[in-house]
Formats: structure tokens, sequence, C-alpha cells
């Protein structure tokens, strides 16, 4: 079992900034390979951010520069540092990892930045 809880979201002005969190238990996966994904309302859900083996992490281009993500073994956790954020950084955020070849997703945490 793997479990996934995020936090972090609200409303938020445009240019405000928010840190989500990703507590993850369980077994069978790395915190190296917890990404972060959104999806908005009537979209296809996206990736975000996730670890890479090399220096740079991966990002969407719609983020980078403005999301960083980060991760603290000790406490299992994933975060998500979110700064400028837009109209259509507006989603449910979740992050999720393969384990077992199984994907699991967090319940999500919803975004809103108000123009």
């Amino acid at each position: 079992q793997v479990q996934f809880v995020e936090s972090g979201g609200g409303l938020v002005q445009t240019g405000g900034s928010l840190r989500l969190s990703c507590a993850a238990s369980g077994s069978g996966f790395s915190i190296n390979d917890i990404g972060w994904y959104r999806q908005a309302q009537g979209k296809q859900r996206e990736l975000v951010a996730g670890f890479s083996s090399s220096s740079r992490n991966y990002y969407a281009d719609s983020v980078k520069g403005r999301f960083t993500i980060s991760r603290d073994n000790e406490k299992n956790t994933v975060y998500l540092q979110m700064n400028s954020l837009k109209p259509e950084d507006t989603a449910v955020y979740y992050c999720s990892a393969v384990a077992k070849a199984v994907r699991w997703w967090g319940q999500g945490t919803q975004v809103t930045v108000s123009s």
C-alpha cells in the first residue's frame, strides 16, 4: 500500500506564492520517483515537476523559473514551491509515483489563482 497526502493548496492572487507538500508512506518506491501533476477543469492531467538523476529536475515549460520541486528524505515529504502564480496555474495538484508496477495518486489539493 502506498499513500500520498497533499496539502498546502488554497486561493491566492496573481503573482502570489504557495508551497505544496506531499507526505508519502508505503513501500516499493523511492522519494525520487515522486512527481507533481495537475489537472485543470476540462483538461488532461499533466506532469508539472519531477526529480531527475541529473542535476536538473524536470519542469513543464509553463512553470519553468517559477516552480521548484524539493524533498526532505527524513520526513519522506516532497514539496512544490510555486511563485509568481498565474490564473492558468489554477488546477487540482496531485503527487504520484509508480510502485510495484502500479501508479499511485494522492487525493489532490486545489490551487486557485485569482486575477
